[in-house]
């Protein structure tokens, strides 16, 4: 691990910097595991006017003072890796969407500080703070009501930095919400063409004068780029910054590379504890500008019920981060896959440390705790479904530690932290590295509906390793399954995804069966599908990865208005139980502005068996999205809805309006017979 020194060093060389403007010395470094390593240069801070720069000899860092946003990145032969076309506070900096009670309009705030402050000088590591403080008695100022420390860390040896930030709330202030919380990279365009994401998503890409000169499409960010874009291979394609989201429990690496000279730009995130809604939470990336970012908390894919939202005089504080960004460099060559290849490994491998290396023990601030003031959890889980035979063991589940709550409350929880892990074949986890607090104990098993809370709350202490017994999940079952569609995966990937249009093609996914579902509008593949009538499933007929679409969308009925959609399903009984209860389990994956309703065998029956009344604002569909949040009900079917032979379930999404994006995505649909006794 890496360590921190005292603090009276430190506070011996601010002085220095205070009347040298730098300090600078040169001893030996150690490894982030303890090795010693050649001998480094010392990091080097610099006072410079209207700003502060950290430079290590290897990378060099110009923040703006007291601000507090990076200006300035020297690394690898170029001047600055960020775009200086830009005005300097729109290079690098921390941000949020700030919007006051009953208020409609997304502010952005930069969140600039007003104080600028060394916390930590020594010859191998210096912390820098820039700190604003929100003030009550400023009436009419622009101001967000939270006080916000932004800190940085450049290290010895280390080809990049890190960054962090501290937000606190005290009492008495004024209620809000914070829909977005961020910290983001613009990069010179000039150099980064090539942006990676994963070891299947990355490509060069078009540039944003290619997106300005496109053609905005029916979502006001998708854009179709034009005949006059930078490369002939741009031409008619669909870029859109959300075809680049991926799930939080995904999002570790992701960059841009500069192929002239050869060098990466990388936003590392090694830990999602401070971010919002849980492991399946999906978040942008990179995407054109060049720009890079990680997201801590957004409504994207959730919905504004998600975000950072505040009552008034709400207390609260939360740490965000850190996150390294990390700069590497590759021998020139006339091979381009080459020099990509080399960076972006390396990128991985850094992600890798980063990983093995949190929780950090060389943070300075009291709010973020070391690796001995954790604890951890761990335990196995098993299913136990009584018309499955015996106990089976929960593979791949994903376990996790949330603020105490509700069943499934974890994936709209924003303000506490988060920390999740998968099982292993046999059901063991050991969830590590757990801030002290209050928590209630989580989990999802894929393959099996529902969602999954232990029956007691856990209090981690500094140290503590609890260590729990078995404990069973029983996922919701009244009866006998009759029959079933979809997989319960909380996603809707298993069903009907369609092709794209050839006119509106993005080319990073082109052939890809896994992420077909990112392509651009896919929801109107529905109309030409079903051009008068609705869909129609047939039971032990039809096949739910061919014939069950997607999303069930809204139809156009001209004039830009859309209307809702009602999806059947038929089904044979060969006998009714009579009297009894069935049972409908029915998950859905997504749902934005829609309201579903059940009716059983009469389409026009005035009110419908079940209605989830009006939910959700999750925008997956429009955002290239295959799930958003999570819903699940168990509905009572009366055996008197219900006749011997064929039956008829429909499902009717009612809202309609101006959006062709209203709708749901299903994730699994189950129809038990009455309970049989034990």
């Amino acid at each position: 691990m890496r360590k921190s020194g005292g603090g009276n060093l430190g506070r011996l060389l601010f002085g220095v910097i205070v009347l040298c403007c730098f300090c600078f010395v040169d001893v030996v470094a150690r490894s982030p595991r303890g090795h010693a390593l050649p001998r480094q240069d010392a990091v080097e801070i610099k006072m410079v006017k209207g700003g502060v720069v950290l430079d290590n000899k290897l990378v060099q860092v110009t923040f703006s003072r007291p601000g507090g946003d990076v200006i300035g990145i020297r690394y690898g032969g170029i001047d600055n890796l960020l775009e200086t076309n830009n005005e300097e506070g729109n290079r690098g900096y921390w941000d949020v969407v700030w919007n006051k009670p009953g208020e409609a309009k997304n502010t952005q705030y930069k969140l600039q500080g007003t104080r600028f402050k060394v916390i930590t000088a020594r010859p191998d590591q210096v912390e820098i703070s820039f700190t604003t403080k929100y003030n009550a008695n400023l009436h009419g100022a622009v101001s967000v009501p939270v006080n916000v420390d932004k800190r940085y860390i450049m290290q010895r040896g280390r080809s990049g930095f890190y960054t962090y930030a501290i937000f606190e709330r005290l009492e008495g202030w004024p209620g809000g919400d914070m829909e977005t919380l961020r910290v983001a990279y613009k990069l010179k365009q000039a150099n980064f063409r090539y942006m990676a994401l994963s070891d299947t998503r990355q490509r060069f890409m078009p540039t944003a004068e290619d997106r300005a000169r496109g053609r905005p499409l029916a979502f006001k960010e998708a854009v179709l780029l034009s005949k006059e874009a930078s490369s002939p291979e741009f031409v008619g394609e669909v870029d859109d910054k959300y075809q680049y989201s991926a799930e939080d429990k995904d999002i570790k690496v992701h960059g841009w590379i500069s192929m002239a000279p050869p060098v990466g730009f990388w936003m590392i995130t090694p830990s999602d504890e401070s971010r919002i809604a849980g492991p399946f939470k999906q978040d942008l990336t990179s995407h054109v500008g060049p720009t890079s970012m990680t997201v801590f908390s957004c409504s994207h894919y959730v919905g504004k019920e998600v975000g950072l939202n505040f009552q008034e005089g709400e207390a609260w504080k939360k740490v965000f981060g850190p996150v390294f960004v990390h700069l590497n460099s590759a021998a020139p060559s006339s091979h381009s896959s080459s020099m990509i290849s080399t960076l972006w490994n390396n990128a991985k491998d850094q992600m890798l440390e980063e990983v093995k290396s949190w929780p950090y023990n060389f943070i300075s601030s009291q709010d973020y705790p070391s690796s001995n003031q954790r604890g951890s959890v761990s335990g196995q889980l098993l299913v136990h479904d009584r018309y499955v035979k015996g106990l089976h063991r929960a593979n791949s589940a994903y376990v996790g530690l949330a603020a105490p709550g509700e069943v499934g409350s974890w994936q709209r929880e924003s303000k506490g932290y988060q920390y999740w892990t998968q099982t292993d074949e046999k059901g063991y986890f050991n969830i590590e590295n757990v801030r002290p607090g209050h928590y209630s104990l989580y989990a999802s098993v894929p393959g099996i509906v529902g969602d999954y809370k232990y029956e007691f709350d856990i209090t981690i202490e500094p140290g503590s390793k609890i260590e729990l017994a078995s404990i069973t999940y029983k996922p919701p079952r009244i009866g006998p399954t009759l029959w079933e569609i979809g997989i319960p995966d909380r996603s809707a990937a298993e069903f009907y995804i369609p092709d794209p249009y050839p006119t509106l093609m993005n080319k990073l996914y082109k052939g890809s069966d896994l992420d077909k579902f990112r392509q651009y509008g896919l929801w109107s593949r529905y109309y030409e599908l079903y051009p008068h009538n609705d869909l129609i499933y047939n039971v032990g007929v039809n096949n739910y990865s061919d014939d069950w679409f997607y999303a069930q969308v809204t139809r156009s009925v001209g004039n830009g208005r859309y209307v809702g959609t009602t999806w059947q399903i038929q089904f044979e009984l060969d006998n009714v139980v009579n009297p009894g209860n069935y049972t409908l389990q029915l998950a859905l994956a997504s749902a934005t502005y829609a309201e579903l309703q059940v009716r059983i065998n009469h389409l026009n029956a005035e009110r419908p068996l079940f209605s989830t009344g009006l939910i959700g604002d999750d925008n997956a569909i429009a955002r290239h999205g295959i799930h958003g949040l999570y819903w699940f009900w168990s509905i009572n079917v009366p055996s008197i809805l219900l006749r011997e032979g064929s039956n008829t379930i429909y499902l009717t999404q009612s809202r309609g309006g101006t959006s062709p994006f209203q709708g749901v995505m299903y994730d699994y649909i189950r129809l038990e017979g009455p309970s049989e006794k034990p």
